[in-house]
């Protein structure tokens, strides 16, 4: 299994992607919200494959 292009550590439960940030928004995907589940502690992206981790959680390896 390849690991995920760019993981983003967060404190938040929801999340939003628009595949924006190395790249202009304009040259992303439509944005979508994400909710992470407590139970796995990460959301991937269906457009762009990021992975939203929770800081603490069960996915979190820098806590």
């Amino acid at each position: 299994m390849q690991p995920p292009p760019e993981v983003i550590r967060t404190k938040h439960h929801r999340v939003a992607c628009d595949g924006s940030g190395q790249v202009d928004a304009a040259l992303g995907h439509p944005r979508v919200y994400y909710q992470i589940d407590d139970s796995v502690g990460f959301v991937d992206c269906g457009y762009c494959d990021r992975r939203f981790v929770l800081e603490g959680g069960p996915a979190d390896k820098n806590s």
